[in-house]
């Protein structure tokens, strides 16, 4: 692999150290602002709604400028957010901070899974992305949780300010190890918003929602399952949570691997066995073992669906796949934000803590039967010929169309 690459994975550990990081710091930030949880739950929520805006706008701004551009203008709009967060002499300021590091978010990760995937052969694209995504993973692993002892010990600002500088060390990657590739010639933005038309487009952003959906349906709520159901203390969550960041890795990089070779298959053994870990959950969280692997299976499965979606998004709108990428990983957010309040739903409707593990698993068949819609509407559009009147043949879709 380019040691590009390696550029793109720094910044990519970067912003999801500043995306997960605010979980584990929230008391503190919501005490030296003199704000209650809920209201510091904002800085959560906003940073989500950041993405989804965030990815396309951004992206769309972004048309007239090269891909390495973009990208390093990104990184500074990221450090920028942070470094709002760390110096913030108010909430107002701090949740600012955040919606502005957001921006950077979708339309990084739009963008450098293009130019990661333009790096290598082709059968080597969706590796190239995973290795890109190993940053955002290993930031569950490493940066989250060093980001959090950080934050309680040294004061969250210092956490902050660090996540600046990881920005900055991601930047400067950028400028030196990424090629500077120009945009495709007669690539403009309505080219781009055409890539919207593709059925395939749309199945696989509903993909993205539904399947990874299925993933934050159960993690949003695992610290009140795991001590509640599991009977983990309360200061056992974080090491679980670096158990889902460990399955998040390896998930990951198999997802990547396989994806290069058999696309729709990977996708229908990491939904297929997504919805079945998901389901069974439900009876593993009440066992403290079982519910540690189980945590670890619904990372590295929820994880090996990555991927292989976003190379199925860049297939599927070639030419001008740079928008439809950025807005990909909005979808992310967006089935995380779904997840999280239908699983919040069945809480409060009295279900139990363990219920949302039922509605991750109803979302991930849900994505898995789009899949095998999906690859029924290619090979029926894929089917060159048929048998016309008088003998000869036709190409189907002209034949359909007489």
């Amino acid at each position: 692999m380019p040691l590009a690459l390696l550029a793109l994975a720094i910044g990519a550990f970067g912003i999801g150290t500043t995306e997960f990081v605010i979980m584990g710091v929230l008391q503190e930030v919501a005490g030296d602002f003199g704000v209650s949880i809920p209201t510091a739950g904002f800085l959560v929520t906003g940073y989500a709604l950041g993405v989804v805006l965030g990815a396309p706008i951004m992206t769309a701004l972004g048309t007239k400028a090269s891909r390495k551009r973009m990208l390093m203008l990104l990184m500074g709009l990221f450090v920028l957010g942070n470094l709002l967060s760390a110096l913030a002499p108010a909430y107002t300021i701090m949740l600012l901070g955040r919606v502005v590091a957001s921006l950077a978010h979708g339309a990084f990760f739009g963008i450098g899974s293009v130019v990661a995937a333009d790096m290598v052969a082709p059968d080597r694209k969706a590796g190239a992305i995973a290795m890109m995504f190993s940053g955002l993973t290993v930031a569950n692993v490493v940066g989250v949780p060093l980001g959090t002892l950080i934050g309680q010990s040294l004061g969250w600002r210092i956490t902050f300010a660090a996540v600046a500088a990881l920005g900055v060390v991601g930047l400067l990657g950028v400028a030196r190890l990424v090629p500077d590739m120009p945009r495709p010639q007669g690539v403009r933005l309505r080219h781009e918003l055409a890539a919207f038309k593709n059925v395939q487009v749309l199945l696989a952003m509903a993909m993205t929602v539904l399947g990874f959906g299925g993933v934050f349906a159960a993690i949003t709520y695992i610290a009140p399952m795991m001590t509640h159901a599991a009977g983990f203390a309360d200061a056992s969550v974080t090491w679980l949570l670096v158990l889902f960041g460990l399955g998040m890795v390896g998930g990951n990089l198999v997802g990547g691997r396989y994806a290069d070779r058999a696309l729709m298959p990977m996708l229908y053994v990491s939904l297929g066995a997504l919805a079945v870990v998901l389901a069974l959950f439900t009876l593993t969280a009440h066992d403290k073992v079982a519910a540690a692997v189980t945590i670890g299976l619904v990372g590295a499965l929820g994880f090996a669906t990555v991927p292989p979606l976003q190379k199925r998004v860049l297939d599927q709108a070639q030419g001008a796949p740079t928008l439809a990428s950025a807005v990909n990983i909005g979808a992310f957010n967006l089935g995380n934000a779904l997840a999280a309040w239908l699983g919040g739903l069945v809480i409060d409707a009295g279900f139990g803590y363990t219920a949302p593990n039922w509605v991750g698993a109803a979302l991930a068949v849900s994505a898995l039967v789009l899949a095998f819609l999906s690859a029924a509407l290619e090979h029926r559009g894929s089917m060159p010929s048929t048998v016309v009147a008088g003998g000869g043949t036709a190409d189907r879709r002209t034949a359909v169309r007489r």
